[in-house]
């Protein structure tokens, strides 16, 4: 693990590059502050895995902490001291796997600028990501205020490496699931659940804000109000925000299915 583990962020090269970015705008400053708790994360497995070949080695003392990182390790299970400060994960595999995609997606961010599409899996804070997204669509009219600027979506027919740029407005999310039904994505709607398929992979979703006045009142077909959430474990803390998805039947039909969308399925 520690061959593999990516280097620390070295500040003055981050905040460099913010500037380049434009340090002030939403975006970036909600990407400053998602590299600061990767760089925390990333430190604290170094220091951890540091310290248990230390004292594997008899230089330092194996003390209650390490023999317990130890134990997780060998049984391919996260470190709780870990986990308190990072992310939920199944097993250390996928974990330390989430771990590099994670920096992967941030370190590019910095480097060659603002992705065409996001991988919201990825980061600390989604419902912060959805926020400064607002932001920046309510600074870039006139009159428009956070408070009226209201999150909606629209399902794309592509999937992320057909994206190749992002769009005018709003942003391009990748990389979520949905349980409980499956996506048609010739016909655009929600549609009965796959046999044998717990969780299948969405389209591309553009999301993007509008003012709350010209939210229209009543749609020319049905939806389903689609909560999304972290994880498969469906509680109040991982909850993150919810999408209509265009479908032809009652929404209470999807409700009784107990359909929602998922960052991660692990």
């Amino acid at each position: 693990m520690l061959t593999k583990l990516p280097p620390s962020y070295v500040p003055y090269q981050v905040q460099e590059r913010l500037r380049a970015l434009g340090a002030l705008k939403p975006m970036n400053i909600f990407l400053r502050q998602e590299v600061q708790r990767m760089d925390k994360v990333i430190k604290m497995v170094l220091d951890t895995l540091t310290d248990l070949r230390l004292a594997i080695d008899g230089t330092v003392v194996m003390n209650e902490d390490l023999r317990d990182a130890l134990d997780c390790i060998y049984d391919a299970r996260v470190p709780s001291s870990w986990t308190k400060n990072s992310w939920d994960s199944s097993t250390l595999g996928f974990w330390f796997t989430e771990l590099l995609e994670r920096n992967t997606q941030f370190s590019t961010w910095l480097e060659r600028g603002r992705p065409s599409s996001f991988w919201m899996t990825g980061f600390f804070n989604p419902q912060g990501f959805l926020t400064a997204m607002r932001q920046e669509i309510s600074r870039s009219h006139e009159g428009w205020s956070l408070d009226s600027a209201v999150l909606s979506s629209q399902v794309t027919k592509f999937s992320a490496d057909e994206i190749h740029e992002p769009p005018s407005e709003g942003v391009y999310v990748c990389g979520l699931f949905i349980e409980g039904a499956a996506w048609d994505r010739k016909a655009g709607r929600l549609i009965e659940a796959r046999p044998k398929i717990l969780y299948e992979p969405m389209p591309v979703v553009h999301l993007f804000a509008i003012q709350e006045k010209k939210k229209p009142v009543a749609e020319t077909r049905p939806s389903y109000n689609c909560p999304i959430y972290r994880k498969p474990k469906r509680t109040g803390l991982m909850y993150v925000t919810s999408l209509d998805l265009n479908c032809t039947k009652n929404p209470d039909h999807w409700i009784k299915r107990s359909v929602a969308l998922l960052c991660d399925t692990k």
